[in-house]
């Protein structure tokens, strides 16, 4: 919300130091995303006189101008003299004082002035319009300004428009802050000042005309739901002239950037954004009925009915949104969000019917994200718009629609008030009590009573003396829906009182030594391993696109049902993810289309699954890395190997190695079985019979579809069964103490059997003897080992832990190990 400290200072004193006061804003919780100078956007902008006044010669509706501007009067030659200026507007004469923009100067909207020719006519400036210069639509001619305006004076010092406007983050919790009265009450118990609420003197200032036909007579209102609308209320305002708004108000509307239309849809955006109460003015005419009377009916939407919005879009509604209606036209406005056109304040409108109510904030959300359809409106009752006081509110408004429009206010035949009023639903008001004891001992600080009493009073409280047990009866406003709880008034207090004066201390305990439980410290491990290894670690999106799993080729067998958004940010976030490679895979792409060819990252993250029936999903921890580039920099000399596969089983292997997991071995996997990756580039990682997860190169399909560059090597692992298949500590192998023999032997196979298979068997026939088998060479030759044959030639060590091995024992063990080799696999031994 953007808030004019020129505006804020008519309520409350303001600090001077803007800078001091965005530091304490932010302390106390509300963020400042940014601060605006007004007046500088009107730089170069001054006021002027006309002197001359000429047909241009080429053109029959242009003229040759010739402008007064004091002592900034330079000529086209550069010379001091009146600036010629060409101008196509009609409604000015010579001796005028109006408003000129200069060479150099830029208006609102990006309007760049620079020296031109106007169909061969040099012209130096422009004179201005109320719309080219942001104060309202009127374009038709340029701004006139009063006979004793001062010549050559900047328009900004002039018109009194220097000012300062912060753009503010309200939280969703603070409804009451969007609104300049809402932010003078906050300033004032920030500062301990007090401040003044104009809507007291502004309701009362409405005058009711008793002469004209009865508000409640030409308006009935009926509310279907009253869950939908607690509160609706109407005031009709007759006789209007529908034309430009104040000055004043025009500057303070452009101030905190909204564009002027006319002067009774101004006047419910001054309202809007003074005390926070939306309103929508209808053009009464429009409504009536064949009696001649407006039924308004707030109801659920039909489902599939139609509405044109006042953007010009025809919107189809849905029977969870709420509509202004009448029996006659159907809905004639979406509650809470957007008028209809069909009944917009149009020049011709002489009548008007001025709504004032609450809808239910959810719902109003709701609509306005699914139709795409956020104003300031949807912004506001989605916090909560406070039903109380209504009355007043819309009592204010209508008093300043009758002062510019010349309109009157009609009377009620049924209450002194001049309003229909149906309130079916009757917030509550809270009463807590507030203990100050309990408060400085959570809070860790003696803060005084007097300051607890007068921070709650400022805030809006009602807080009477201390009861008998000690504490303070409190009654929370009900433009405050977040004060439910005492400890919400703590936070209100503390928050006012400053935690940086809160005196640093160490929580108080009993002897109990804090640890980190085994899960924690196993993923602190596997964090390491991962910097160890050279990735980084990285965060990405938990929503996902439907889709994503399908462009990734990724099989979703066993994975469930995709967690679906109830209110998704977009159509490309609507699911909970499933994996967190594609979030990855996004990141490889951005960082390789922004010229960063070696990546390597990793991320922990909770992956989401759920299941029919379910009303939870499970949700499952996940380590997921990818690997794309190289592990360094090209030297002069040579050039990186790319990552591929092996580089990524180094990764888990190492990872393996810091958790201990015994019985690790690789399964590769088929085309079917995983077709996101490269066949022949994949492999399951088992630990004994536990499936642990997979590692693999993306296949190049999948990496184009994510806009990614091949090769990426990849890999997703469950940390539950990590975890689980993890142990204390690897096992300790003492430095051997009796000499080894060493042995080579070649086996010739079928191309069909893997180094695991070979490596298990030998495993198992070498026994206790059998220290290790290595591969060290593989051989491929159709005349010298055969066709769908090769040769793996692997080195074995033999040691024996209790004596030095013997030549006969040695070579025993290695004629057992190679028959038994060749029975279980078909090998024959190269000789």
């Amino acid at each position: 919300m953007k808030v004019s400290l020129k505006w804020l200072s008519e309520y409350v004193e303001v600090p001077t130091d803007v800078k001091a006061l965005c530091d304490r804003l932010d302390l106390t919780g509300t963020g400042v995303e940014g601060i605006e100078t007004i007046g500088a956007a009107f730089d170069n902008v001054v006021t002027g006189r006309i002197v001359t006044k000429e047909k241009h010669p080429d053109s029959d509706h242009m003229w040759v101008t010739t402008v007064d501007v004091g002592d900034k009067n330079i000529g086209a030659d550069g010379n001091p003299e009146p600036l010629q200026i060409v101008c196509g507007a009609q409604n000015f004469n010579a001796g005028d004082h109006i408003v000129v923009a200069m060479v150099g100067a830029e208006l609102p909207g990006g309007i760049k002035i620079k020296k031109s020719k106007l169909r061969g006519v040099a012209s130096c400036g422009m004179n201005c319009s109320e719309r080219e210069l942001g104060l309202g639509g009127d374009h038709d001619g340029i701004m006139i300004l009063p006979e004793d305006a001062p010549i050559g004076v900047p328009f900004a010092e002039y018109r009194g428009l220097v000012d300062t406007v912060l753009d503010l983050e309200i939280t969703p919790n603070r409804p009451d802050c969007l609104s300049m009265t809402g932010m003078a009450r906050e300033l004032g118990a920030m500062y301990q000042r007090d401040w003044s609420d104009p809507l007291a003197d502004m309701a009362s200032g409405m005058r009711i005309d008793s002469n004209v036909e009865p508000v409640d007579e030409a308006v009935r209102v009926t509310i279907d739901d009253a869950v939908r609308c607690p509160r609706y209320t109407v005031r009709v305002i007759r006789g209007c002239k529908v034309g430009p708004s104040p000055d004043w108000m025009v500057e303070r509307l452009a101030a905190i950037g909204q564009r002027s239309i006319n002067n009774i849809v101004d006047v419910t955006n001054y309202i809007l954004f003074l005390l926070g109460q939306p309103l929508h003015a209808f053009d009464l005419d429009k409504l009536k009925g064949e009696s001649g009377q407006a039924h308004i009916v707030i109801r659920a939407a039909e489902e599939g009915e139609r509405l044109v919005t006042l953007d010009g879009v025809e919107r189809e509604l849905t029977s969870d949104m709420t509509v202004i209606a009448t029996p006659e036209q159907g809905a004639v406005a979406l509650a809470g969000v957007m008028g209809g056109l069909d009944t917009e304040v149009t020049d011709q409108t002489v009548d008007i019917m001025l709504e004032a109510a609450t809808f239910e904030a959810g719902r109003t959300s709701r609509t306005s994200r699914n139709l795409g359809l956020i104003s300031e409106s949807s912004m506001r009752y989605e916090r909560g718009v406070d039903d109380h006081g209504i009355e007043l509110r819309s009592a204010a408004a209508a008093a300043l629609i009758a002062e510019v429009s010349g309109g009157t206010v009609s009377y009620a035949a049924r209450n002194d008030a001049g309003i229909v009023d149906e309130w079916p639903l009757v917030s509550e008001v809270r009463e807590l009590a507030f203990r100050v004891p309990r408060f400085c001992s959570m809070m860790g600080a003696d803060i005084p009573r007097d300051f607890i009493e007068d921070a709650l009073r400022r805030l809006g409280c009602e807080v009477a003396d201390a009861d008998e047990t000690g504490a303070l009866p409190v009654v929370a406003p009900t433009f405050r829906p977040d004060l439910e709880r005492e400890i919400d008034l703590y936070e209100e207090v503390l928050r006012l009182y400053g935690m940086d004066r809160i005196p640093a201390t160490l929580p108080g305990g009993r002897g109990r030594i804090g640890s980190r439980s085994e899960t924690e410290q196993k993923v602190s491990t596997i964090h390491a391993a991962m910097r160890a290894s050279g990735l980084n670690e990285t965060m990405t999106y938990s929503f996902a696109e439907p889709a994503e799993l399908e462009r990734l080729r990724m099989k979703t067998d066993g994975l469930g049902v995709a967690v679906e958004l109830i209110n998704p940010m977009n159509s490309d976030q609507s699911i909970m993810r499933q994996s967190i490679i594609p979030g990855l895979l996004r990141s490889v792409a951005y960082n390789q289309s922004h010229g960063v060819k070696n990546i390597q990252l990793y991320e922990m993250g909770v992956v989401f699954f759920g299941a029919e029936g379910r009303k939870k999903p499970k949700e499952k921890q996940k380590l997921a890395g990818v690997l794309a580039g190289a592990m360094g920099e090209a030297g002069w000399n040579a050039d990186p190997a790319p990552f591929d596969f092996f580089d990524g089983k180094g990764v888990i292997e190492n990872l393996m190695r810091e958790l201990a997991i015994a019985k690790v071995r690789f399964k590769a996997l088929e085309a079917d079985e995983a077709p996101h990756l490269q066949p022949g580039r994949a492999a399951e990682v088992l630990a004994g019979g536990a499936v642990l997860g997979w590692v693999g190169e993306i296949h190049p399909l999948a990496a184009d579809a994510y806009e990614a560059t091949a090769p990426v090597v990849a890999f997703e692992f469950d940390i539950d069964a990590l975890v689980k298949a993890s142990r204390p500590a690897r096992d300790y192998i003492d430095v051997p103490v009796f000499p080894a023999v060493s042995m080579d032997v070649a086996f010739v196979v079928d191309e069909g059997v893997t180094n695991e298979r070979l490596v298990q068997c030998m495993t198992s026939a070498g026994g206790k003897l059998l220290e290790k088998a290595e591969l060290f060479d593989v051989y491929r030759d159709d005349e010298r080992v055969g066709a769908g044959k090769k040769s793996m030639a692997y080195a074995l060590t033999y040691r024996a832990e209790d004596r030095t091995l013997t030549s006969d024992e040695a070579d025993r063990a290695h004629e057992r190990l190679v028959k038994k080799v060749s029975a279980a696999t078909g090998a024959e031994v190269r000789g």
